[in-house]
């Protein structure tokens, strides 16, 4: 064994490169998992006790002088590579790809640019929720489906922590802390645990909306929304409300409107209907009022929230939710106009 540890020490003495692909290959062949150095390890087991105090000091100072080798000629090849190459004219300005914006930020900010015109200002929550302002506050019964472990994502620090499942909990802090009249705008990251398809994924981004004041109506709302849709998809485009449900309002509705790739005439995306959902919305529920010590006697609001991915999927026509989490380079590109 003295022998062949001999040998490996004249290798790595004898051994000088300044590719950096070399070098690798010599570190891998001394010092990967099933390298020599591991393998001189491995056979000392078989060493005899009255020999193995030597051998081992040799089998270390064998490792040591490697990974000077390698530290050594990392060093080189680093400083050859900051060399300027000859002939290189280093006054061309850098041939460099100029980044964009994200395709969700873009719809993002525009959603945000749009309500912040008629007064509506930007709030902001955290991701990791207690019970009472992602369920409670907002009406959910106990028994509600949506706090079943199949919908949400509940922390092992305690039944009552979780991932949020909606924005709304960032309004429920919103009316905590300021007394009517309040206009904010709720635009964040939320977690369900559902399946990732095309339609569906476990991470995604809402905008939701408040308004309370005195005397606001449902009438309210619909010219809310109304300015809206022809804002983001153009101003032929046409509304309709459905009656829906929701704990934390009453009435409730959804909100379509006219499918934007085919006009309306029928198409997959819109199921053949010429109409496609894009928000839920409602006036907010007494209960959450008072739930947020807010007098339901005086002040009324609606409420209304939207999937970032959703207006982003029409707006862009990208039918594969997946797309926006991939961060692939060339589906990324197609949005640089859009910057």
């Amino acid at each position: 064994m003295k022998e062949t540890i001999a040998k490996y020490f004249k290798e790595a003495e004898a051994f000088s490169t300044d590719n950096p692909e070399q070098l690798e290959q010599f570190r891998i062949k001394f010092l990967s998992k099933k390298g020599l150095i591991p393998a001189l390890f491995g056979e000392f087991k078989n060493v005899a006790p009255a020999e193995r105090k030597e051998i081992g000091q040799m089998i270390n100072n064998l490792k040591q002088a490697v990974q000077e080798k390698i530290i050594t000629l990392k060093s080189q090849v680093e400083q050859k590579a900051d060399q300027p190459a000859a002939g290189r004219d280093l006054t061309l300005p850098a041939a460099e790809a100029i980044g964009t914006r994200h395709p969700l930020s873009l719809v993002r900010n525009e959603i945000i640019d749009i309500f912040s015109r008629i007064g509506f200002s930007v709030s902001e929550g955290p991701e990791i929720e207690d019970d009472f302002h992602n369920f409670s506050a907002l009406n959910f019964p106990v028994e509600h489906p949506a706090r079943d472990m199949q919908d949400t994502f509940f922390i092992e620090k305690g039944p009552d922590i979780l991932l949020r499942t909606h924005t709304s909990s960032v309004q429920v802090r919103v009316m905590q802390k300021t007394q009517p009249p309040i206009r904010t705008l709720s635009p964040g990251r939320v977690f369900r645990n559902e399946a990732i398809s095309a339609r569906a994924h476990c991470i995604f981004h809402q905008v939701e909306g408040l308004y309370v004041d005195t005397q606001v109506s449902f009438a309210d709302l619909k010219q809310t929304l109304y300015f809206f849709a022809r804002e983001m998809f153009g101003q032929h485009t046409k509304t309709r409300f459905r009656p829906s449900y929701f704990p934390f309002t009453e009435p409730s509705a959804e909100m379509d409107i006219s499918c934007n790739i085919c006009g309306g005439k029928g198409c997959n995306i819109c199921k053949y209907t010429g109409w496609v959902e894009i928000l839920g919305c409602g006036m907010v529920d007494p209960n959450v009022l008072e739930a947020c010590d807010i007098d339901s006697e005086k002040y009324t609001g609606f409420a209304f929230g939207m999937g970032i991915e959703r207006i982003a999927m029409l707006k862009y026509r990208v039918n594969d939710l997946r797309l926006y989490f991939e961060n692939d380079i060339r589906f990324l590109r197609q949005f640089q106009a859009s910057y």
